[in-house]
């Protein structure tokens, strides 16, 4: 079973970029998306079910052209859960979860918190989606989480961590959420299989920050401790180049 997750800033802007020629060559079972920025109806979807993808799944915010998450997949779920039933996480189509035998998959975009206003919001969702998973792994215990948290776990996660302390994904408090999130009974798959600097799913469209690799690891496959030992390998796509992230990817034991 392959699981990418990909913030794509844009479904439609990706798919003029390339993006289906390169799915089709990395050929994931899962591909959970970011970002979409499209609403179901805006995409000619026939284009995934050609690739392979026959289920796909799309929780899209209220407001046009924003946030919004989706997942393709081969495989038919048993179930598909739209948001988490919390209303302000939902209006902004932030979460999607499809569920199988032996693996539950979510997509998940975190607010950033560019701003006091959405630094509060940030705060306050991570609290709220802690307690959330809390109750749901009483339920779904295999559970994987796939997605864009806006926020750097360590030092090694970024490429100037002194310069960038006081910036909303490297905040002390989003820095603590993070590990405790971890601590509460999840694996960071890339850290666990990779323990290397220098390297990251988002750079800035600033200043040639690609090209000479000044990004952040902000993009996670966090696999709850019960599959520990269903992960095979796990590693990021720095050569996909329709986002300003990149795709991450897990590979677990079918």
């Amino acid at each position: 079973m392959k699981i990418i997750s990909y913030n794509v800033n844009g479904i439609r802007a990706a798919l003029k970029k390339g993006f289906m020629d390169w799915l089709q060559s990395a050929n994931p079972d899962v591909i959970c998306i970011q970002e979409t920025k499209a609403q179901k109806e805006q995409l000619d979807t026939t284009i995934f079910e050609e690739a392979g993808y026959p289920y796909h799944y799309w929780f899209s915010a209220q407001k046009k052209g924003y946030s919004s998450v989706a997942i393709l997949s081969k495989h038919k779920p048993n179930h598909v859960e739209y948001g988490t039933g919390i209303e302000y996480m939902d209006f902004e189509g932030r979460n999607l979860r499809i569920d199988f035998d032996n693996y539950s998959i979510m997509s998940l975009y975190l607010p950033s918190g560019t701003n006091t206003d959405r630094l509060e919001l940030k705060l306050k969702y991570m609290a709220d989606f802690q307690e959330y998973v809390n109750d749901l792994k009483k339920e779904i215990p295999n559970l994987i989480i796939c997605g864009d948290y806006n926020i750097c776990h360590e030092e090694i996660d970024i490429h100037n961590p002194k310069q960038n302390a006081k910036n909303s994904g490297f905040l002390p408090v989003e820095r603590e959420w993070i590990g405790e999130f971890i601590n509460q009974g999840f694996i960071d798959s890339f850290r666990y299989f990779n323990k290397e600097p220098h390297n990251y799913s988002w750079w800035s469209y600033r200043a040639n920050a690609r090209a000479n690799n000044k990004g952040w690891r902000i993009d996670y496959n966090m696999v709850s401790e019960p599959l520990k030992d269903q992960m095979q390998r796990a590693y990021i796509l720095p050569e996909a180049k329709h986002s300003d992230h990149c795709p991450i990817v897990v590979e677990m034991k079918s």
